[in-house]
């Protein structure tokens, strides 16, 4: 009945953590209500400003994130921070903010999807590259030995036989001479109660080499929220440290 997002953000300090919150409802009866701007307020009276614009914005699928004819911008200390969507002139124009000096760098996309068999997602795996058609299937009812399939753009990359003893797994694919590792675990699937427990799959680029668990990489946990969406965004700059991406996927059987 309502769509709505969520704006998270953390900082730093001296040695204390901070967390400022953001919610929006997009409520369809109210049709200013897709465009707007709100004050959030951080400890220390540092003001970050949120203004968005998704009147006219489209959806491809099912996917919960336009694909295009909108904006949504951060502003703080006087620059936009934060800038999402193709509509970037009227977001500058309506904001009368400079663009920041350092670009955000997407580093994480988590999605939930609810299902029987066939789970899908899109993701861009490298920087300025097209996104990706990311599809997760399985069949863990019948008489044969569950099975699952994992393909992008079309092409099946992965093919685990004998689910039931490779519930957990990983391995490396090459999509667009790019080596991206997948790692699952769909113990639930076979093993819990139905709608207790989710598939899990994680895809990050780079070889096998890079570990998982470098610091920071906890943000790919599966958070305690109600969003079937969200992604987290970093505003280092790229010469000191180049930001892992990870796309974790949550398939939720609806059967």
């Amino acid at each position: 009945m309502n769509i709505s997002f969520s704006i998270i953000i953390d900082g730093f300090e001296g040695d204390m953590e901070r967390q400022a919150r953001c919610k929006v409802e997009l409520k369809p009866w109210h049709f200013w209500s897709k465009k707007g701007q709100k004050q959030q307020e951080e400890e220390g009276n540092h003001q970050v400003d949120v203004y968005w614009d998704l009147r006219s914005a489209k959806f491809t699928g099912n996917s919960p994130e336009p694909c295009s004819d909108y904006y949504l911008a951060l502003v703080s200390d006087e620059e936009v921070v934060l800038l999402l969507g193709d509509y970037k002139k009227k977001a500058y124009k309506r904001t009368k903010k400079r663009p920041a000096l350092v670009d955000a760098i997407q580093s994480l996309k988590k999605e939930t999807v609810y299902a029987k068999k066939s789970f899908a997602t899109r993701a861009r795996f490298t920087q300025g590259r097209w996104e990706h058609d990311v599809v997760v299937e399985s069949s863990t009812n019948g008489p044969k030995d569950p099975e699952m399939w994992i393909s992008i753009d079309g092409i099946v990359l992965i093919h685990v036989k004998n689910l039931q003893w490779k519930f957990r797994g990983n391995e490396t694919v090459v999509v667009n001479k790019t080596p991206i590792q997948v790692l699952w675990d769909v113990h639930a699937w076979l093993f819990c109660s139905p709608g207790t427990g989710c598939g899990l799959f994680i895809f990050k680029p780079g070889s096998p080499e890079i570990e998982m668990d470098k610091e920071g990489s906890n943000r790919t946990g599966v958070s305690d929220d109600n969003s079937s969406y969200s992604t987290f965004y970093s505003t280092q700059p790229t010469q000191t440290k180049m930001v892992d991406f990870f796309l974790l996927l949550q398939a939720w059987k609806t059967d």
